[in-house]
């Protein structure tokens, strides 16, 4: 298959991997969605397998970025189009109800398992919130203070011990303005049977949110986060491809779309970079892709070694390549903002969210980011899921049809046909109730992301 015109490569449908369309000298560019993804470093005969044992990335170091002001050309349309949500008091709208436990610290992890076996709420369990330092621990604070404050929670238990660091006190002040109908508190140290205690609180959260009814609203308030993991040489040509045209729909009827993954736009950032609404998000794009890859160098890793074993495996050769089909996902439309750790999204359009491209971190970034569920990406399959909804798009069949108790779409037909329809009436389904798989097997985890000292 051709993928663009320019390509000096075609990837072979079956199995993703790539073959030289011409014959290709050694030191010359590799080409792949019209753009190069490395070079070879040998020469390459026309039909010859391009892969790692003969070519290379072309990545090296830190970039300068020059802004050139960008014309939205987008044609935004005003919609008549709902989903059946949530609305909260703050007018943010969920479209679950559920009843959360959400911990301050690792300690009371097991406190929390107990109390919601009792009474059928989810907990989120972690190892943090104490012994840690300066921006790591902050970082975990904002973490949990985006999930208590994701619409989809129709309670929030938060559950502290008493004498760690992110103790309720302290956290309270991070977490700010909260609706007290919505999120209790219960320090386990301060009573004599915590889980007598909390299963009290819990239920207290399921009778008032017994309250809460579906509405109707419109489509422009459905926040959906993107996220591909297990990547193939598929993924840019079938799921992310056709996940990107949702986003272009969404955004265009002033819905919002978050890409994540940081370290998975390099080598293809200058795409987005392109459609940066203004300076400022420019600016602030630039900052996100250098900070990630000062991250690299302070603990003494190469920026751009990043294709795991499976993604090399179904066909991926170099970040570049890996890069230009993860950016797929937001399509086409304007970057609107860039947000940091347990930033909420805000803007409609398409924002960019600091964070790893490890899965479970990944989705817990875009989860505490308020995002209503996740597109994800797959060609190799994964059963992780987080808080929220976590839309398993397969890259293609014979996966699908495999591991059917894990992907809940089918990309790879997007080959013989566009299924942008399909998709945006399925995601429409999820919102107004339906389960994902991850929902219906309990596959509902948070990992925070660390970088510091434990005392």
């Amino acid at each position: 298959m051709l993928i663009n015109k320019l390509d000096n490569v075609e990837v072979n449908i079956e199995n993703g991997h790539k073959y030289a369309r011409v014959d290709i000298k050694s030191g010359e560019n590799i080409i792949k969605y019209g753009e190069p993804i490395g070079h070879a470093i040998g020469d390459i005969k026309k039909g010859e397998h391009v892969h790692t044992h003969n070519m290379k990335t072309n990545l090296s170091g830190k970039t300068v970025y020059t802004y050139t002001p960008y014309e939205d050309k987008t044609e935004y349309e005003k919609t008549d189009l709902t989903f059946m949500g949530y609305v909260r008091k703050n007018g943010n709208v969920g479209i679950r109800n559920d009843i959360w436990i959400v911990n301050t610290v690792g300690c009371v992890n097991k406190s929390a398992e107990k109390i919601a076996k009792i009474t059928g709420a989810k907990c989120f369990l972690h190892p943090f919130g104490c012994s840690q330092l300066g921006d790591d621990h902050k970082i975990t604070q904002l973490i949990l203070k985006g999930i208590i404050n994701n619409p989809n929670a129709g309670g929030v238990l938060v559950l502290g011990l008493g004498c760690e660091n992110n103790n309720i006190p302290e956290f309270k002040k991070v977490l700010g303005e909260y609706d007290n109908s919505r999120v209790k508190f219960l320090i386990c140290q301060e009573v004599e049977d915590e889980i007598e205690e909390g299963v009290k609180i819990v239920k207290e959260l399921q009778e008032n949110a017994k309250k809460d009814i579906r509405t109707a609203v419109n489509i422009s308030e459905l926040k959906v986060g993107l996220k591909c993991g297990g990547s193939d040489g598929l993924s840019g040509i079938t799921a992310n491809p056709l996940v990107g045209r949702f986003c272009d729909k969404l955004t265009r009827m002033g819905g919002k779309c978050v890409l994540t993954e940081v370290p998975e736009m390099f080598g293809a950032e200058h795409l987005l970079m392109k459609r940066c609404r203004d300076k400022e998000t420019f600016d602030n794009t630039v900052k996100l892709i250098n900070d990630f890859k000062d991250y690299f160098l302070r603990h003494n890793q190469v920026i751009y070694e990043n294709p795991s074993p499976g993604n090399k495996a179904g066909g991926i050769t170099t970040l570049e390549e890996k890069s230009l089909g993860c950016v797929q996902k937001g399509g086409r439309a304007a970057v609107v903002d860039v947000l940091n750790y347990g930033d909420t999204v805000k803007k409609s359009g398409l924002s960019l969210l600091n964070g790893p491209g490890n899965d479970i971190v990944a989705v817990t970034n875009l989860f505490a980011a308020g995002v209503n569920l996740i597109l994800f990406t797959t060609g190799r399959g994964t059963p992780v899921g987080t808080g929220v909804p976590t839309v398993k798009i397969s890259t293609n069949a014979p996966l699908a049809e495999k591991k059917q108790n894990w992907i809940d779409f089918d990309a790879s037909g997007l080959t013989e046909k566009d299924l942008t329809e399909e998709l945006f009436s399925f995601v429409i389904y999820i919102a107004n109730g339906k389960k994902t798989k991850n929902e219906e097997n309990g596959y509902e985890e948070i990992s925070i992301f660390k970088d510091g000292v434990v005392l």
